[in-house]
Order: C-alpha cells, then structure tokens, then sequence
C-alpha cells in the first residue's frame, strides 16, 4: 500500500496505558503515512496512571512501530508532557535519531515554530497537581463509561456521542480555560516572534490565526486520541489538521486485522521493551546524552 509523504506530523496525548487510548486507529494512521520528522508532543504514554495490569499488545504495537522509525532514521523528538512528565528528568537524552526534549523550535520554510506540550500554563498543575491526577482517573473512568454507552448505542442504531465533550461545552469554566489557555500561549509566541506557536494538553484540534495590538500568531493544537483522534501535519509549506473520523481512505482498506484485546504481564512488557530498544542501539550506533 502505498504511504502518503509528510514532512513534519505532531501527535499529543495519545496516552497509552489508559483504557480510553484509541492505539488501533492511531496504528493505522501512523501505518498510512511516511513522515520525514516526528514529534510527539507529550502524554504519549500516560505514567500517571500506568499499571501493569493494562497494557494491550495494540499499545505496544505503536512504541514498536515508533521504534522501527528511528531504527530507520527518522528523526523522532519526544516532548514530555505532565502525564509523563517523569521523563523530564531525561531532557536531552539523544539515540540515534531519537530524542526527548521539554520543548523543539522548529524552522519550516523560514518560519519559525515553538512546540511545547502546554501543561506549564495550566495552573491546576503549578499549584494542585493532585487535584489534576484525581481528574485524570476521572476522565479516564468517563472515557470507559463512554465506550460502554457508544457500544449500546451502537446496537440500537444510534450515533456515538463523547460525553467528556458534552461536559466541556456546557462547562463555562471549561470553555474560559481553553480560551484562556490558547491566548496565554499566543500572547508570549507574539512576544517572542514566533510564526508559530503548537501546543497539545487540552485535547482541543485547532488552527487559528490570533491577531493582538503586538502583532498576531498562528495557533495549533494537536488534540488527541482518546477523543478527536487528530494530528497536526506539515508537508507542501503548510500545516493542515489531520482527523482519522474524517479519512474516508483509512477507513476504506484493511490494513490490518486485530486481534481481540491481549494484556501483556508487567514481565512480557519489560522483556520487549529491552528487544526493542537492543535492536534500535544496534541500528543507531551509540547512545548520546547532553
């Protein structure tokens, strides 16, 4: 099957390890394109809430694919996220092509883009981050009754609903904190003369151009793949929003056959990790550290 070219792609929040995780769409998306450059813009893998009792072989699935990538070259950055936030302590960190960083500038066509996951404008978690982590079991245990109601729903012939959706559009403090969010991040992108501001954390897809009395900015997030299922792509001088429900192709070919949900035991999980990265050493050359 022939793969569609990308130039840049970010993806934010896909977190795995979590039940509302959609690794099987994501899988297919990232099975249908050829990026030259990757960057995964925080809580890919949900450590928070990590356990070793949840993790299907599906969610493996996209650590090896990503692992695969790099083995080839292809230049991955992981930006750490509060849900991995664990993995700021390993800023810097180089293999291969493969990197972790708390935020990447990027220069695409002479325009200069300032990527970051977001959660440092979130002042639930500069001050309560407990209150931040009760949240995240809840929605977490949302997304689950969601799927069980999606599934009866289903059944009876009626549409899908997100019920998380439903929640922040009828939350006034839901909505004023994601305006509030997208502007803080675009006022400081205006005074640092950025083309380009890119944020995840929110789970909010969005291209927007913010105009301010000091100049103007374009905004974007990423969104998810617990909700929206979306991505940010870059290719042809352009960044376009990328969502799995509206690709009429993916949904058209059979790129691959699930198999029914399989948990891997905390040992299993380890052991492949270890085989994963052993290869991608080998295939990389020497680990880099700064």
């Amino acid at each position: 099957m022939k793969k569609r070219p990308v130039d840049v792609v970010v993806i934010s929040d896909v977190h795995l390890g979590t039940y509302g995780c959609h690794a099987k769409e994501l899988l297919k998306y990232l099975k249908s394109i050829k990026p030259n450059q990757v960057i995964l813009n925080g809580d890919i893998v949900d450590i928070w809430q990590f356990s070793k009792h949840y993790w299907p072989k599906s969610h493996m699935k996209i650590v090896k694919l990503l692992l695969e990538w790099v083995a080839k070259g292809v230049k991955v950055q992981y930006i750490t996220g509060n849900h991995d936030e664990m993995l700021r302590k390993f800023a810097g960190f180089r293999m291969g092509s493969f990197s972790i960083a708390n935020k990447v500038l990027l220069n695409v066509h002479g325009k200069k883009a300032w990527i970051f996951h977001g959660d440092v404008f979130d002042v639930t978690m500069q001050h309560s981050k407990w209150i931040a982590k009760l949240g995240a079991m809840g929605y977490d245990f949302l997304i689950l009754l969601n799927s069980a109601v999606n599934l009866m729903s289903k059944k009876m012939g009626k549409k899908p609903i997100s019920m998380s959706k439903k929640i922040k559009n009828g939350v006034k403090s839901a909505i004023k904190f994601i305006s509030d969010f997208e502007q803080t991040a675009a006022d400081i992108a205006i005074e640092k003369e950025f083309d380009y501001v890119i944020c995840g954390h929110i789970h909010q897809p969005v291209i927007r151009k913010v105009n301010t009395s000091k100049g103007s900015v374009m905004y974007l997030n990423s969104g998810d793949w617990v909700e929206n299922l979306t991505a940010l792509e870059y290719s042809h001088g352009k960044w376009e929003l990328y969502s799995y429900d509206d690709d009429i192709a993916i949904h058209s070919r059979d790129m691959e056959v699930f198999e029914p949900t399989e948990l891997l035991e905390k040992n299993e999980l380890f052991d492949r990790l270890m085989l994963e990265f052993q290869t991608i050493s080998v295939s990389s050359g020497n680990v880099k550290t700064k």
